[in-house]
């Protein structure tokens, strides 16, 4: 029979670990609190011990994911280079993130858990983070540009970089399709385009 504990005496981590494994390999559905509870040795009610339901334990794990997504902006932006050289790092790291890892990348930014109001409290300050580092780097590589203009370049970065991770996932950019550009190729006019200058 299952313990009711988990063995570590961590299994509010031990099952966003967990979680976060599963969501990688076959996306938020992928996400079973029974499963979980089974290949953790625990009892199917421990789970619920520490969050209340599914959907709480998937905000926990989009919580990670902004996270790391803001230290990769942040790490991007203490980086060497010039202002445009750090926000191009940026952008082609956040790429890399969301290529490594597209079932978290699509339950952080398809999902339906930002929409709700309000934002389940594990997942709002990580997520506002992020977007404060991503401001972050493009304040310090741009520091005489408007505000204005720096607002403007953050929704036509993001919107310019994750319609074509949208669009490279579904298979969009056939070979036939993108010749003679290479994929090397059409990362760089995405963040040509993405990153602009003022």
């Amino acid at each position: 029979m299952a313990k009711d504990t988990y063995h570590h005496g961590d299994l509010a981590n031990a099952l966003v670990e967990a979680a976060a494994k599963a969501v990688d390999a076959g996306g938020a559905e992928a996400v079973s609190l029974r499963d979980l509870a089974a290949s953790l040795g625990v009892s199917r009610a421990a789970p619920y011990r520490h969050f209340v339901d599914r959907d709480a334990l998937l905000a926990a794990v989009a919580a990670r994911g902004f996270e790391e997504l803001a230290g990769i902006y942040r790490a991007a932006d203490a980086s060497g280079g010039d202002g445009p050289a750090r926000v191009r790092k940026a952008m082609r790291d956040y790429m890399a993130f969301a290529w490594r890892r597209p079932g978290l990348h699509r339950l952080m930014f398809e999902s339906d858990l930002l929409r709700r109001e309000p934002i389940p409290p594990v997942l709002a300050r990580p997520y506002q983070d992020t977007y404060e580092a991503l401001w972050g780097t493009l304040t310090n590589a741009y520091p005489d540009a408007p505000e204005a203009w720096r607002k403007r370049r953050r929704v036509t970065m993001l919107s310019t970089v994750v319609g074509f991770l949208v669009l490279d996932e579904a298979g969009r950019f056939t070979p036939e399709w993108a010749q003679p550009l290479t994929r090397e190729d059409m990362i760089e006019a995405v963040i040509d385009a993405a990153v602009g200058a003022p």
